[in-house]
C-alpha cells in the first residue's frame, strides 16, 4: 500500500471540474491511500469526498516564508508519496515540484509540464478544454479515465430540508448575478429585468431565489429575488450544492456556482462575454448550456428568458 497525493487548491469552479479526475485517480489506486493537498475554503468540503482518505491543508503563504515552506514540505515528505498528481498546474505547484522531486518524470509527478504532448508548447496545450487537458494528463500517467470528462459533483451536497422549509421552496429558479469585483466583464446587468419577465411570463409558478457568496450579502439587496441564507449567514458549499441540485433551473454568470450546476447535472445556463469560451472551461453538459455574446451588456433579457422557458415550460 502506497500513499498518493493529489494537489488541487481551487477555485470553486475548478474544484467541481476536477471531481472526475479525482475519482479516476482513486479508482486506479484502490490499494493505495489517496490524500489531497488543498486550501482552507475547500478543506472541509474534501473531507466529504468518498474518493479521498486524507486532506492536507496548504495555507499558501508567501514562498519567502521559509518557516512555513519548510513545515509544509516536511509534512508532505513524511508520507513518502509514491506518486503526485498535480491537478492545479500552477507556478506554485511547479515550485513545489522543484523542491520535492526536481528530476521527477510523469512516473512520479503527473502535471501538464511532465505530460505535455511532444511538439506542443504549454501555451498551445492550454488552449484546449480544461477536461480534455486533465484527460490527457491522466492517460499519459497510466490512469484509465472513465469519469474525467464527466465530473460528478453530487457528493458535495448535504441536507438542506430545514432551509427549504423555512423559505417554502418547492419549485424555484436560482440566479447567480454576482462575480468577483475585479472580473466585472463577467457580470450580466439585467437580472432584475429577467426576474420581472419570469414572474410575468411564467405566472409566478417558480420562486426566484439568490444565494449570495462571501461579501455579496449587501449587493443581494439590489436584486429583486428571495435571498436564501442559513441563519443570516451565507450557505456553505455543500448547502449551496443542495440548493442548486433541487432547483428547477439556474441562470449564472461564469462563476463557481455555474460550474457547480454543470457538474451536479442540474438544468441551467451560463452567460459568457468575451473573457473566455464555454468550450475552454468545459462548462456545457447535457442539462447545462451557455449563451455567449461579444459584450454581456448586449445580451438581451428576451434571449436569456427564451432559453430558460424552453426548458422550464
Amino acid at each position: 500500500m502506497s500513499n498518493i497525493l493529489i494537489i488541487k487548491h481551487g477555485s470553486l469552479g475548478d474544484i467541481a471540474q476536477a471531481c472526475g479526475a479525482i475519482q479516476d485517480i482513486s479508482e486506479n489506486h484502490k490499494d493505495d491511500v489517496v490524500h489531497i493537498l488543498t486550501t482552507k475554503p475547500y478543506f472541509e468540503l474534501f473531507k466529504k469526498n468518498p474518493y479521498i482518505s486524507n486532506v492536507i491543508l496548504d495555507k499558501r503563504l508567501s514562498r519567502l516564508n521559509f518557516i512555513y515552506l519548510y513545515s509544509l514540505m516536511k509534512n508532505i515528505k513524511k508520507y513518502k508519496f509514491s506518486k503526485i498528481y498535480d491537478l492545479q498546474n500552477s507556478s506554485r505547484t511547479s515550485f513545489y515540484k522543484r523542491i520535492l522531486f526536481p528530476e521527477a518524470t510523469k512516473d512520479t509527478w503527473s502535471s501538464t509540464e511532465t505530460t505535455l504532448p511532444e511538439g506542443i508548447t504549454k501555451d498551445d496545450f492550454d488552449k484546449d478544454s480544461v477536461l480534455s487537458r486533465f484527460d490527457h494528463q491522466l492517460k499519459s500517467s497510466g490512469i484509465n479515465t472513465s469519469h474525467t470528462l464527466k465530473p460528478d459533483f453530487s457528493w458535495s451536497s448535504t441536507d438542506i430540508s430545514q432551509i427549504k422549509n423555512y423559505y417554502q421552496l418547492e419549485k424555484y429558479i436560482v440566479l447567480f448575478p454576482f462575480c468577483s469585483a475585479h472580473l466585472t466583464s463577467k457580470k450580466w446587468p439585467y437580472y432584475n429585468d429577467l426576474i420581472s419577465m419570469i414572474n410575468e411570463k411564467l405566472e409566478n409558478k417558480f420562486k426566484v431565489v439568490i444565494a449570495p457568496g462571501p461579501g455579496e450579502i449587501k449587493d443581494a439587496s439590489s436584486i429583486n429575488a428571495l435571498c436564501v441564507l442559513d441563519n443570516d449567514k451565507i450557505l456553505d458549499i455543500s448547502q449551496l450544492a443542495a440548493l442548486i441540485k433541487d432547483s428547477s433551473f439556474v441562470v449564472a454568470n461564469d462563476t463557481g456556482p455555474a460550474h457547480m450546476t454543470a457538474h451536479l447535472g442540474s438544468k441551467g445556463i451560463a452567460l459568457f462575454g468575451s473573457h473566455t469560451t464555454p468550450f475552454k472551461v468545459s462548462i456545457e453538459r447535457e442539462n447545462f448550456k451557455a449563451i455567449q455574446a461579444p459584450e454581456l451588456s448586449k445580451l438581451s433579457v428576451e434571449k436569456v428568458f427564451e432559453r430558460l422557458s424552453d426548458i422550464t415550460s
